[in-house]
């Protein structure tokens, strides 16, 4: 088995704590390499990594022959352009979410992916979590007969920390951007369906969307069925997403940061029927993410999270933004 090298673009707080740790432990991968002009910021990443080499630019770091794969986990007004750069630098590339702020913008990481032959996509690691595999698959298998109606849930309250970069417009903050992704994208990739119709409203604060209240028609191979979504930085923590069918209902719990919100669990309740409950305590999809893009590199296995996935999820996300109307008086 060949080792994946990996470098890391930027000493962000959430690579330090997850990412990098997964690439750390994952099989076949190595962390090789951080790009950070503040040495200091290493000494982080160095407490669990000590052999780490550490660059003092993103340019550095892309040119360092040793590097195979890169991880991006710059603000999101960054991720295209860096993206672009280390794939040219003949890098494979995997970007946090969202990978870009529109979707027109993906179309040249599609083209850049495909003339370059290298695995370009976005870091969305639920995919990765059996929770949303069992999930899907059950879908699939009709464990809850035709869908009728999807409805997800995701909030916290960052209200105490106006510097952070999801809470400023120049760095492409907001709700929807940083966790939109999940209550639209989640419900995308389990039932194969897009929106036929979205409506939204929308609340912001300087210039970032802090709630957002999302209403659709969605179509797939199950038929058509009505979505609703909350998001929101302005509201105690919540995460739930539920599937509603002919046959009955799937709800998951901790649905995007299982063990750290909570337990991820997939509850089925059908007419008739006991009460099933299915429970992942030990998944760890962070580090799972990074050993099925060394699958796919070096074996060319399917990777379940594609640059044409993230464009959908972004289209819908553009379509919320521009159907945003507000409530009558």
């Amino acid at each position: 088995m060949k080792t994946v090298n990996w470098g890391v673009l930027g000493a962000a707080k959430f690579a330090r704590e997850h990412m990098a740790r997964a690439i750390h432990e994952a099989e076949g991968a190595r962390l090789h390499s951080l790009a950070t002009s503040d040495p200091a910021k290493a000494e982080g990443f160095r407490a669990f990594c000590p052999d780490l080499k550490v660059h003092a630019s993103y340019d550095a770091l892309l040119a360092d022959p040793e590097v195979d794969a890169v991880y991006i986990p710059l603000p999101n007004h960054l991720h295209v352009e860096w993206t672009r750069k280390a794939a040219r630098a003949g890098k494979h590339v995997l970007t946090e979410k969202p990978i870009a702020l529109a979707a027109a913008e993906i179309d040249g990481l599609i083209a850049l992916r495909d003339a370059s032959g290298l695995l370009v996509t976005e870091a969305y690691m639920i995919v990765h979590h059996p929770q949303w595999q069992r999930a899907r698959q059950l879908m699939a298998e009709g464990a809850i007969g035709r869908i009728l109606h999807a409805d997800a849930a995701f909030s916290y309250d960052n209200r105490a920390d106006p510097g952070n970069i999801r809470n400023r417009p120049e760095t492409g903050g907001g709700s929807i951007p940083d966790i939109g992704v999940y209550a639209y994208g989640s419900v995308r990739w389990t039932t194969g369906a897009e929106p036929v119709a979205v409506r939204s409203r929308i609340a912001r604060e300087n210039g970032v969307d802090v709630f957002a209240q999302v209403m659709a028609d969605m179509a797939g191979p199950g038929g058509r069925f009505t979505y609703a979504a909350m998001t929101s930085m302005r509201l105690p923590p919540r995460q739930e997403v539920v599937f509603q069918g002919e046959g009955g209902v799937m709800r998951l719990t901790a649905p995007f940061n299982a063990g750290l919100f909570g337990e991820a669990q997939l509850h089925l309740f059908r007419p008739g029927q006991p009460d099933h409950v299915e429970r992942f305590p030990g998944a760890r999809q962070y580090r799972n993410q990074v050993e099925a893009f060394g699958r796919t590199i070096r074996e060319g296995a399917p990777y379940p999270w594609s640059l044409e996935d993230a464009r959908g999820t972004q289209a819908m996300i553009d379509r919320v933004f521009a159907s945003d109307r507000p409530l009558a008086d």
